[in-house]
């Protein structure tokens, strides 16, 4: 069993438990559920956009922990001050050591950005889950759905009036994105061995359709390898560790923004 595996077996698990615990009935009765999403596809194809998507995120399987030192309101607001066109917040603890309060931090102190649920989505039930917390975007990850159940999860997420970010890492998974997806994100990660290269955007730009956003993710540090991915198509970069694993992320993603 790989690790991309392990995690989804162990998100069936947790999603199972949580639905006992805390039914839709009530997620719905969120104070945040009936809110009016942002929109990251509408900031991302603004040309004076820094196309920068950063992420909070304090460990990881690959790196194990990142930053544990670091309060999510401070990091967000930093990036949010430093010009990052989205935030993105990990939700999963176990992996990744990320909370859905963490979430609602950062929605609550940054109420006018665009901000993803980073998890492994599987269950309509995280959709509505995420909406209720504050998100405005949600990731689907193709390596981990078949094609008619990420159809039924992005019809759900924008009856919500949400965004949707189907993630792939390959040709084969571009059988996921249907016409209800906005963004199309290259992972340069592979989930199962959790190896990176950035080329793996650059080979994939060319078979993703102009009328979705695209955006890379993994493995983005410095702003020529940014420059090399806008000019391949790409108009949104994911980018958590670099950030993250600095005493002052909000400082880090201020840095390169600046340089871009």
């Amino acid at each position: 069993m790989n690790i991309l595996d392990k995690i989804v077996a162990t998100k069936k698990v947790e999603v199972a438990n949580q639905k006992k615990i805390v039914p839709i009935s009530e997620l719905e009765k969120y104070p945040m559920f009936n809110r009016k999403c942002n929109s990251l596809k509408t900031n991302l194809q603004n040309s004076s956009s820094s196309g920068i998507i950063a992420e909070f995120k304090q460990k990881s399987p690959s790196k194990g922990e990142i930053n544990f030192s670091v309060k999510v309101e401070e990091v967000t607001k930093g990036y949010c001050n430093a010009g990052a066109a989205g935030l993105s917040v990990l939700t999963d603890y176990k992996y990744f050591g990320g909370t859905l309060v963490n979430l609602t931090k950062a929605r609550k102190t940054n109420p006018g950005i665009p901000i993803l649920r980073k998890d492994f989505m599987i269950d309509e039930y995280q959709i509505i889950e995420a909406k209720a917390f504050g998100a405005d975007v949600i990731l689907l990850i193709a390596a981990c759905l078949e094609k008619e159940q990420a159809k039924n999860l992005t019809k759900k997420a924008k009856i919500l009036g949400m965004e949707v970010l189907m993630e792939i890492h390959n040709e084969k998974e571009l059988e996921t994105v249907n016409d209800f997806v906005d963004i199309v994100g290259v992972n340069n990660r592979n989930l199962k061995t959790f190896d990176v290269d950035v080329e793996t955007s650059v080979g994939l730009s060319k078979l993703i359709p102009d009328r979705f956003i695209k955006i890379s993710e993994s493995g983005l540090s410095d702003a020529k390898t940014i420059g090399y991915l806008r000019e391949n198509g790409f108009s949104g970069f994911l980018i958590g560790e670099t950030f993250m694993k600095t005493d002052n992320p909000g400082e880090a993603c201020k840095q390169l923004i600046m340089k871009l």
